[in-house]
Parts: structure tokens; C-alpha cells; sequence
């Protein structure tokens, strides 16, 4: 492939070329400060990636008119329900539930499917930890299923060994915005008898086989929090197809009250509910953030799907695979796996070291949930001892120990955040031959 050269770079490297042979200096085209990482005392390739969030006067108005109307609050206001409405037609559910955040739209769902002690609900260790909070908060067990590492999905060849009488939900997550195996996912939980609730959070607008993502099993769930694609600040919603689940996901956040009642008309079948209602300020601030979700989605898949081409040009980084299945990656994330001995042992730290040097943010992702001592204290929490006794929880911590495709992702994953995919495809060129010089020099900056 030929290599990438800003004009910048061009010229620079011409006068320094120019110094040198004026100077009478022979030999001089080994390595020239444009060449070198920024680590070693070159010069920065990436001057900067798109801020985040986006917004300009649609946003101000929208937020200025909700002040003004003096309805701040769903049962009085108009732009929840409109999100809502909205919402539906954009993603083809026949439902949606707006909620205070994504953690309230799955703590929605696992009330409205009553779930409790007892009970287990099947789950991937690569995820954030609200994944694991709203099933421990319901006195249920996590059941961890390994992770899929050439994805970073939960392994979906592996569910069906992990079920017992036990399991009540297989909790799938679209991680990164890309959609998990669904196809397997709801064959073994139609054999199962099992709802699937689609953890979409991070996966607004992803597709498997063209339909979007939160629409396939019972009820998906997303998040509005200030790093997602589609941003409030704070804010989720449920979509379903189920009427009947609709509303008992309705009356369980409105605090035990369905729609249209008045006064203290408590109507929920499961005598619990809670307050995770939406704002009308996020209402309004969601339905103006939705004029360029489409825009900026397929700006990131476009620069997304040309950073993978050129990534599997350079040896020891591997993109992350989509499944057949995939019409659409939400890209919340762009994952890939680092593999050091390409890299002549230069460790993944020192990896992102060298990008952050570069101008080029990067994270390692999520560490090894399963054994993180905030989950693995679970084992010795008063409650869950009291409900299940010391031999079943020291039995859960014994068979959530054995994730070992995990543990490896969890040692090569290097992830870029959703913003640095709105840019020119001329910052996709940048990254690349950032990764390239990095490689050329990875002894220098392994002791460095």
C-alpha cells in the first residue's frame, strides 16, 4: 500500500533533505524527524479529532422553548412523548419507553419480568458494569457466558451449555455498537422458552439483517448518556414489539401507575415499580440530537469500514470481526486487538502511549469483569448469603471464573471512541501511519 504523506510532512522532510546534503552530509536517508513517532521526538501526526457533543441553535431552542412552557416533567409535558413516537418510526419498534437512563431501562425490563432472588440471568464479562449492577440490585445471579474474542461478543455457541432451571433471561450485549449473534441467540432462546433482552446501549441504529437492533428480542434497551451516539446527557429508553410487556414496563417506572390514571391509582400486577421516568429536557434535547444521528452514523461506518482496510494491511492489528449477520455497526466504538510480538514486544500501554503521543486518544476497554473484586465480593455479601447460602455462592464464584477468551481480549483490546469516527477520512490515513510508525520504531520505544 502506498504510504500516506501530508503535504506538511512532504515539505518538511524536503528542507531537512535539502539541509542536509548542502551541508555535504552523505548517507543522510536513514530516518528524518517526519518519519520518527512522536514518542522519540517527532512531530505529532493528528492535530486533533471532532469534540463531542455536537450541537449548535436546534439545541438551545429546543431547551429554551421546554423552560418556557413551564412542563418539565413527562405527565404534564409534550416532548417525552413525542421522543417516543419518534423513536419508533426510527428504529421500526412498535414501542419505545423514554427512561431516565439506560441503567433504568434495563432495571425496567428485569422489573417487568419480575425478576428476583433465585433467579439467573446469563450475560457476557466484556460489558460495562451496569450490565451486572441492574441483575445484582434484583438479588439474581449474573451468569458469565465467555466472550467471542475475534468480535468481543458474548459467545453465543456458549449460551446454551450455561442454561439450567434457573435461567429466566439471556441478556446479550451489542458491544461497541456492533450487533451480537442474534440468529443463535434467539434460536437457543426460543428452544429455551427464554426472553432475550437485547442490551443496546452503545448500539443506536445497528442493524442485523436490516432490522434495527433492540427489535428482535422481547425488549432492547439503550442508553442517552453524554459519551453515546445519541446524547442527553443522562436518558434511555426500552423498545418493544409486545403490547402487553409495554405497558408493564410503563406502570413498573412510573412508580406502580399506569398510563392514563389519576390520583393514587396503583395498578401494577408485581406490587413494585420505581421512578425512572425521562425529563422533558431530555426529550427535547434527544429530538434535536436525532436531526444528524442518521448523518454522523453513516459517517462512522464509512471511516470505520476504510480504517479496517488499512489496518489489515499492518501485522498485529486485527480489526473487529462483524458476524454475517451485520448490516450495521453503530460504531460506538472502534475495537481491535494489538498483538505486542508484532510490535517486537512493545507492551499495549506503551502502545497507546505512543498514539496518545501522536495526537491519537486510545483505551485498553474493559478489564476482567468476572474476576474484579467488585463482582467477586458478591460471593461474600450478607444478602446473597443469607438467600442462597455460602455453598451456592461460593459455587456462582468457582463457575464464573472460567472466561479465558476474555481474559486474552482483555490483554489486546485497544478501543477509539465513537467522535474520532466524524472527521475527514484523512484522520482514518493519519491513524494508520501513526500505528505504522509506532511499528518501525517499536524496539526504540519499547526502552524508551
Amino acid at each position: 500500500m502506498k504510504q500516506f504523506v501530508t503535504r506538511r510532512q512532504f515539505l518538511e522532510t524536503t528542507a531537512i533533505a535539502g539541509a542536509a546534503l548542502s551541508a555535504g552530509v552523505t548517507g543522510f536517508a536513514a530516518d528524518t524527524a517526519a518519519d520518527k513517532p512522536a514518542k522519540l521526538g517527532g512531530k505529532p501526526l493528528c492535530s486533533g479529532f471532532s469534540s463531542w457533543p455536537v450541537f449548535d441553535q436546534t439545541e438551545e431552542k429546543a431547551l429554551s422553548d421546554t423552560l418556557h412552557s413551564g412542563h418539565w416533567y413527562r405527565g404534564s409535558g409534550a416532548m417525552v412523548s413525542k421522543f417516543e413516537d419518534e423513536y419508533e418510526k426510527l428504529t421500526g419498534a412498535k414501542h419505545c419507553l423514554a427512561t431516565a437512563s439506560g441503567t433504568a431501562a434495563l432495571s425496567t425490563v428485569l422489573g417487568a419480568l419480575d425478576l428476583g432472588p433465585g433467579d439467573e440471568v446469563l450475560m457476557p464479562p466484556y460489558t460495562f458494569v451496569a450490565t451486572y449492577n441492574v441483575i445484582v440490585l434484583n438479588y439474581a445471579l449474573p451468569v458469565f457466558v465467555d466472550t467471542d474474542r475475534e468480535t468481543s461478543q458474548i459467545d453465543a455457541t456458549k449460551i446454551e451449555a450455561a442454561i439450567t432451571p434457573e435461567t429466566k433471561v439471556i441478556l446479550p450485549v451489542h458491544l461497541g455498537g456492533s450487533p451480537a449473534n442474534l440468529d443463535t441467540i434467539l434460536k437457543v432462546a426460543e428452544k429455551h422458552r427464554l426472553p432475550v433482552i437485547e442490551d443496546a446501549c452503545q448500539a443506536h441504529l445497528a442493524e442485523w439483517r436490516g432490522r434495527k437492533v433492540g427489535t428482535l428480542g422481547l425488549a432492547g434497551c439503550f442508553s442517552f448518556q453524554a459519551s453515546k451516539n445519541l446524547n442527553s446527557g443522562e436518558g434511555g429508553a426500552v423498545l418493544t414489539n409486545d403490547d402487553k410487556f409495554s405497558e408493564v414496563c410503563y406502570t413498573f417506572h412510573n412508580q406502580g401507575r399506569a398510563r392514563q390514571v389519576s390520583g393514587y391509582n396503583f395498578s401494577y400486577s408485581g406490587t413494585r415499580g420505581s421512578n425512572l421516568r425521562l425529563a422533558e429536557f431530555q426529550g427535547s434535547m434527544l429530538l434535536a440530537q436525532m436531526t444528524r444521528v442518521a448523518e454522523q452514523t453513516n459517517r462512522r461506518t464509512e471511516n470505520a469500514t476504510y480504517l479496517s482496510q488499512l489496518f489489515r494491511e499492518i501485522p498485529g492489528i486485527t480489526p473487529a470481526k462483524l458476524y454475517d449477520g451485520v448490516t450495521r455497526s453503530a460504531y460506538h466504538l472502534y475495537m481491535f486487538r494489538y498483538d505486542k510480538t508484532r510490535f517486537a514486544g512493545l507492551d499495549r500501554a506503551k502502545f497507546i502511549a505512543a498514539l496518545g503521543a501522536e495526537g491519537i486518544p486510545a483505551s485498553a476497554g474493559y478489564g476482567v469483569m468476572n474476576k474484579d473484586a467488585y463482582v467477586s465480593g458478591l460471593a461474600k455479601n450478607k444478602h446473597y448469603l443469607k438467600i442462597y447460602g455460602e455453598k451456592r455462592m461460593k459455587q456462582w464464584l468457582e463457575q464464573n471464573q472460567h472466561c479465558p477468551q476474555n481474559e486474552q481480549l482483555c490483554q489486546e483490546a485497544v478501543w477509539f471512541t465513537q467522535n474520532m469516527l466524524l472527521g475527514p477520512k484523512t484522520q482514518m490515513d493519519q491513524i494508520a501511519e501513526a500505528v505504522r510508525r509506532i511499528q518501525k520504531h517499536a524496539t526504540e520505544l519499547a526502552k524508551a
